[in-house]
């Protein structure tokens, strides 16, 4: 089961930090292992749920089926913070394929070493990068020109939406702008006391998934200009995000009633889940909570649309948000060209994708993969999969230092949300310069 990823990342940019000098392996001088000599590699991902974990076995068997001459060792339930501490440390016993779910770091994983450069794998490999995966998704698992990772499986962000709600409010179609999005919400909304029966949806950055970088998308926007500096203070779309989301935490109630109401929502990964339990009637989520919600028994009927778009971007709705788990090679192990097998063979092979996509329930990661007649998946599914295939479909810039700019342009919208920041683009120009001067110390 995956953790919420801004705070999985704010562990794991910690512990990337010292990695910088702790890295080296023979990538550098090329892998020199037979890829044909009988071996064991290890494999380590941070998938954890039973389900999750047969999926992962399953797509194992079918590698050393095709493989018989490599043995993978597979650890599971790893997190960034315990695959950084292997990464330090080298040695036989640590990782030779490794995964993540912070792509966000994958900037930090590449300029420090963490992970090998997969240069010179993919050209004796002839595995054509533009012809086999998205863009987005080839763009988030390199950072500034060096291929550090690939990807294996991705997540697309939309709405979920109570059809039941709906009916009851009078509302025949899930929001497609903004504007729209923020009636439907007010519309939902049934208040009780000084509290809520149902809440149309939580704006709050502290609402799960409904983060900075995940509202971003909605809106044209460049997180950096061509010169690599932080562009949040003079690209008008982010003052037009916050804004934004201020005026519907206002028209919903505010925010200390809003948090006083989020307190009692159970956990984002369980059963009482405040989308499942009726609380919040649109939720912003990835694909996977399509299945958790009819797991969790969930009495209403779900609607999935993308998220709405600014209004003056309506052409382009169906866009959203994307990330992913990645994956690599560990720059100590001696076995990389057995590894590169592996990590080759779970990214790239329709088949593989196909088969691991249904098990984990997460979007295919190729294009053949997502094309694919053998995916089986309910038909809202389909939602993520254009999600993914759209070209306006975007995730968040690398940097050297990982995840820090989107963790200092989080904590600034913690402070913007509940009025502690009165002047808007003055604050952003502060948290641009804290950015740049965090970057900078990076390098």
């Amino acid at each position: 089961m995956r953790t919420n990823r801004l705070t999985s990342t704010a562990v794991a940019v910690a512990a990337i930090s010292v990695l910088a000098t702790a890295c080296t392996g023979q990538s550098e001088a090329g892998a020199s292992d037979d890829p044909d000599a009988k071996t064991t590699i290890n494999f380590w991902h941070g998938w954890s749920a039973p389900a999750e974990v047969k999926a992962v076995q399953d797509n194992i068997d079918r590698f050393e089926k095709a493989h018989p001459n490599i043995t993978v060792k597979v650890s599971g339930n790893i997190n960034d913070d315990k695959l950084n501490q292997a990464l330090r440390a080298g040695g036989s016993d640590g990782p030779d394929v490794v995964s993540s779910f912070t792509t966000a770091n994958v900037g930090k994983f590449c300029s420090s070493g963490a992970f090998t450069d997969l240069k010179s794998f993919i050209e004796k490999s002839k595995l054509d990068l533009e012809k086999t995966f998205p863009k987005v998704l080839l763009d988030y698992t390199q950072f500034e020109g060096k291929r550090c990772a690939l990807p294996l499986l991705t997540d697309a962000y939309g709405l979920y939406y109570n059809k039941d709600a709906f009916k009851k409010a009078g509302i025949t179609a899930p929001p497609k702008t903004m504007s729209e999005l923020a009636d439907v919400a007010k519309k939902l909304t049934v208040e009780k006391g000084d509290s809520y029966q149902q809440l149309g949806f939580m704006p709050n950055f502290h609402g799960y998934e409904t983060v900075v970088s995940h509202y971003m998308p909605s809106w044209n926007h460049a997180y950096f200009d061509e010169n690599g500096k932080s562009n949040i203070a003079k690209d008008p779309a982010f003052a037009k995000m916050f804004t934004y989301q201020k005026k519907l935490v206002d028209s919903l109630g505010g925010y200390t009633k809003l948090e006083k109401y989020r307190g009692t929502f159970g956990d984002e990964w369980g059963a009482k889940h405040p989308f499942h339990t009726g609380q919040v009637a649109m939720q912003l989520d990835g694909e996977w909570r399509l299945g958790m919600a009819e797991d969790a028994g969930a009495d209403f009927e779900i609607g999935v649309a993308p998220m709405p778009v600014a209004d003056d971007e309506a052409d382009s709705y169906g866009k959203g948000y994307l990330s992913g788990t990645i994956v690599g090679i560990a720059p100590a192990s001696k076995k990389q060209n057995a590894a590169w097998e592996l990590v080759k063979f779970m990214t790239s092979d329709t088949e593989a994708v196909v088969n691991f996509s249904n098990g984990i329930r997460n979007v295919p990661s190729t294009l053949e993969a997502l094309k694919s007649p053998d995916l089986k998946f309910d038909p809202r599914f389909k939602t993520f999969l254009d999600i993914a295939q759209h070209p306006e479909s975007s995730t968040s810039d690398g940097a050297v230092n990982g995840a820090t700019y989107q963790l200092t342009l989080q904590d600034f919208g913690y402070q913007y949300e509940k009025g502690a920041v009165k002047d808007l683009q003055a604050g952003l120009e502060k948290t641009a310069q804290q950015i740049d001067t965090d970057i900078a110390k990076a390098k």
